[in-house]
C-alpha cells in the first residue's frame, strides 16, 4: 500500500494548479483515467474572464455572473472568485501562458453571452489546451509530483467520517493508494447525455464516489447546454467557441432570420440558457446557424484557427459558409457540496472545479467562468493541509475483486449507456416535462437494477454505474424543482 501527502484525483486546471500549491508541503499524486491532457480543460476554447481593463471592475463582474445565474448563486462565492481572478490570470502569464496583447503588450480580451463588457483573456481558440500545457511543464518539472495515467479510481476509502485515501484500478489490478489528504478534480458529467461537448472521461466519477461515500449534491437540475455545436448528420461533432459571437456572429434559421431578435436585450450574446433554448426551437423548426461572414476571411482565420481548420475536415468554411448548430450537453453548474476552501464534510477529502458545488454558477454559468473557478478556488490551500496528520494506525479496507470485461458485459455495458445518454437527452434535456422526468427516473433505476448482478468491479462498469448515480442525482433534483429557473425548463 503506498502512501502519499496528498492524491489529487483529475489532470485538468483544477487538480494540476492544486498540485503545484500543495507539493511544497509532500509528496504529491495526481490520479488520471486516461492521458493527463485528455480533460475538459483541454477543450476549452473561449477564454478565462477576469476584471482586467480599466472600465471594468468588479461589481459588473460580480452583476454579470448573477443575471446569468438566475441570482441562485451563493453571492459570497461569486464575490470571492471575482475578487481573486486578476491575480489568477497574472499567475497563469508568470508560468507562460501566451495570451494575445496588443502590439503594446496589453492583454487583448473578447466577449462572450452574458458579458456586459469585454473582460475575457485567450489565446486563440484554444486557450484550455494552452493553460493545460503550461500547468503541466510545471508539474512534470516539479520533483514532489508523481502522474499515474490510465489509473482509474474506483471509490474513496473511509471511515469514521474520514477519507484515507482511494481504491483504484491500474493494468486490471485492484490497489488502495493512502494519503491524508483526497482531491476530487474529476470534471464534468456530459456523457450522460447523447450529445456532449464534453471528452469521453467525463462520466460523473467524483459525482458517483462522492455520493458512494455518503456526500450530498446540490443544483445538479441545472445541467448547462452550450448552444452552439456543430451539427452534421444528424450528430453534434464538436463546440464552437462563444467567442465566435463575441466577435460578430449571428444566429439565423434556415431563411438567414435573427433567432434571437425580440429574445433578450442582449440577443446574440444573450446567456447561454435563453440562446439555447432558442438554438433548439430553431434546429427543430428547420434548422439553425451560426453566421460570421460579416468579419473579414483573414481576421476569422487568425482569430479562430483550430475552429476553421476543423470545419475544413466536414467541407464548411467559416469565412462562407452559413454554419449548421444545435446544443449539446456542456457544464454541471452544480455537484458535491464543499465550502469556499474545497472542503466537504468528510475530512481530509477535498473538491473543485466542475465536481464541486460553491454556489458560484447558480443556475446557469457565466461564459469563461469555469476555467476561473477552477483556478481561483484550487489555489487555496488550507493550514490543516500543511501538516500530514500521523496516519499510522489506519483501518483496514478489503480490496474487491476485478471483473473480466466479457463480450455480454461489455454488450450490456454498451446498451445501458445508449440507453440512457437517449433518456438524458429526450427527458432530463433542454426542455423538460415533470411526466418527462418521472419517466426518466424510472428508466435510470431499472437500468440500476439490471447492473446489480454484477457484483465485482472493473472500469466500464464502474464508469456505468456513475453514469447512472450522477443522472440519478440530477433527475431526481429536477423532479424537486417545480418551476423553470436558468437551465431548468419546465414546460407543462
Amino acid at each position: 500500500m503506498k502512501k502519499f501527502h496528498t492524491i489529487v484525483i483529475g489532470s485538468g486546471i483544477a487538480g494540476l494548479n492544486f498540485a503545484l500549491n500543495a507539493a511544497e508541503f509532500g509528496k504529491i499524486l495526481i490520479v488520471t483515467k486516461k492521458h493527463t491532457v485528455a480533460t475538459g480543460t483541454n477543450r476549452a476554447q473561449g477564454g478565462i474572464a477576469a476584471v482586467l481593463d480599466k472600465t471594468d471592475n468588479y461589481k459588473k463582474h460580480i452583476a454579470d455572473t448573477m443575471e446569468a445565474g438566475s441570482h441562485h448563486n451563493n453571492q459570497k462565492a461569486v464575490e470571492f472568485m471575482v475578487k481573486h481572478g486578476p491575480e489568477a490570470i497574472a499567475h497563469l502569464v508568470t508560468i507562460g501562458v501566451p495570451f494575445a496583447t496588443d502590439e503594446t503588450g496589453t492583454l487583448s480580451l473578447t466577449q462572450e453571452g452574458g458579458h456586459t463588457q469585454r473582460r475575457i483573456a485567450f489565446v486563440g481558440d484554444y486557450t484550455g489546451q494552452e493553460i493545460e500545457h503550461a500547468l503541466l511543464r510545471k508539474v512534470k518539472a516539479n520533483k514532489n509530483i508523481t502522474i499515474s495515467e490510465h489509473t482509474f479510481a474506483v471509490d474513496l476509502l473511509t471511515k469514521n467520517g474520514r477519507c484515507y485515501g482511494i481504491e483504484a484500478i491500474q493494468d486490471n489490478k485492484i490497489m488502495h493508494v493512502l494519503a491524508p489528504n483526497t482531491v476530487l478534480a474529476t470534471g464534468g458529467v456530459g456523457q450522460i447525455y447523447k450529445y456532449t461537448t464534453n471528452p469521453e472521461i467525463s462520466t460523473g466519477d467524483g459525482i458517483g464516489m462522492g455520493l458512494r461515500a455518503g456526500l450530498k449534491t446540490r443544483d445538479l437540475e441545472f445541467i448547462q447546454f452550450h448552444p452552439t455545436a456543430l451539427k452534421v448528420h444528424g450528430r453534434t461533432k464538436f463546440l464552437l467557441s462563444e467567442a465566435l459571437r463575441g466577435e460578430g456572429a449571428k444566429l439565423t434559421d434556415s431563411q438567414g432570420k435573427s433567432i434571437m431578435a425580440g429574445a433578450h436585450k442582449q440577443r446574440d450574446l444573450a446567456p447561454r440558457d435563453v440562446v439555447a433554448r432558442k438554438t433548439y426551437q430553431a434546429d427543430l423548426e428547420g434548422g439553425a446557424y451560426l453566421d460570421i461572414r460579416d468579419l473579414s476571411p483573414l481576421e476569422t482565420i487568425l482569430r479562430f484557427p483550430k475552429i476553421y481548420q476543423k470545419l475544413q475536415q466536414h467541407k464548411l468554411d467559416l469565412t462562407t459558409d452559413l454554419i449548421p448548430i444545435s446544443p449539446a450537453a456542456h457544464y454541471c453548474c452544480g455537484g458535491l457540496i464543499t465550502n469556499l476552501k474545497g472542503e466537504t464534510k468528510l475530512k481530509g477529502l477535498y473538491a473543485f472545479g466542475e465536481v464541486a458545488w460553491t454556489g458560484v454558477h447558480g443556475a446557469n454559468r457565466l461564459a469563461s467562468n469555469s476555467l476561473l473557478e477552477a483556478l481561483v478556488f484550487s489555489s487555496q490551500i488550507l493550514p490543516q493541509i500543511q501538516k500530514t496528520p500521523n496516519l499510522k494506525r489506519l483501518p483496514k479496507f478489503t480490496k474487491r475483486k476485478w471483473q473480466r470485461i466479457t463480450p455480454k458485459l461489455r454488450r450490456q455495458v454498451a446498451q445501458t449507456r445508449r440507453t440512457l445518454r437517449d433518456t438524458m437527452w429526450q427527458k432530463v434535456g433542454i426542455i423538460r416535462t415533470q411526466e418527462g422526468l418521472k419517466q426518466a427516473l424510472a428508466t435510470i433505476k431499472s437500468l440500476e437494477t439490471d447492473l446489480k448482478t454484477y457484483k465485482s468491479i472493473n472500469i466500464p462498469l464502474r464508469e456505468t454505474r456513475n453514469m447512472l448515480a450522477t443522472a440519478r442525482a440530477a433527475t431526481e433534483a429536477a423532479l424537486k424543482r417545480k418551476q423553470s429557473l436558468g437551465n431548468h425548463f419546465i414546460s407543462y
